[in-house]
């Protein structure tokens, strides 16, 4: 499906559509193809986090590394900080928390889909929970904002380069445990953590917006395996 995406890209360039367009979509091919090579299950094994570390690494690193050197473009890339932080930044943080702490505990609980993480009891494979959820937050911007999102900008409009990259976002999500009806969750964020990258060019800001939905996430999955901490509105499972 891959090839046959960036096939239907080649010609359509051929047919007069935007130049690069089958190479750039052939960058985010290789990115997802990397990706496919390992299962997403949620296993906080050493050994598999070592390795899934490793692929995605790769994942980003690769499209990068070729659209700089070999093809001499400077679309993907990684702007740390934008302008400073203004104070309607500062509120949208306390919101996106807010936010995740009111809905993300209902989700998990009453979809079931916190058993798609494994149970945590012992503080190293509590340790190793916090530092997987919030290691994939992070690489998720790397590669779905920095990079699918930023080489699809360059074909389409700044609407649909988003929804594209929120689709292909998505799909992650539910490979690594986001099922049931998660969707009506990640499309929303998936769209406004790329609506928000525009307006900030701060990576920096997105990964922290992302880290603090993720640090809710870590404390729910726990939270629904073993009853602690006991700071959520809907009771355990």
């Amino acid at each position: 499906m891959l090839a046959a995406g960036v096939l239907l890209a080649w010609l359509a360039e051929r047919a007069g559509a935007s130049r690069g367009l089958a190479r750039d979509l052939a960058l985010i091919a290789v990115g997802q193809l990397i990706i496919s090579t390992i299962s997403l299950e949620a296993d906080i094994g050493v050994g598999n986090m070592l390795l899934m570390g490793g692929v995605l690494a790769a994942a980003v690193a690769v499209p990068y590394l070729v659209s700089r050197f070999a093809f001499g473009q400077t679309t993907i890339r990684f702007p740390w900080r934008g302008s400073r932080w203004t104070p309607l930044q500062w509120a949208y943080l306390v919101l996106v928390a807010l936010a995740g702490w009111l809905i993300l505990p209902f989700y998990f609980i009453t979809s079931g889909v916190y058993e798609n993480w494994p149970t945590v009891v012992e503080w190293h494979e509590i340790a190793r929970l916090f530092v997987g959820v919030n290691a994939v937050g992070i690489w998720d911007e790397l590669f779905f904002v920095c990079t699918v999102f930023a080489l699809l900008r360059r074909h389409f409009p700044t609407w649909l380069a988003n929804l594209l990259q929120a689709i292909v976002f998505v799909s992650f999500l539910w490979e690594l445990g986001y099922q049931s009806w998660g969707p009506l969750l990640t499309i929303p964020f998936a769209l406004l953590q790329g609506y928000t990258f525009r307006l900030t060019k701060s990576l920096g800001y997105v990964i922290t917006v992302h880290l603090l939905f993720d640090l809710v996430v870590f404390l729910v999955i726990v939270y629904a395996h073993t009853g602690v901490p006991a700071v959520f509105l809907v009771p355990p499972a």
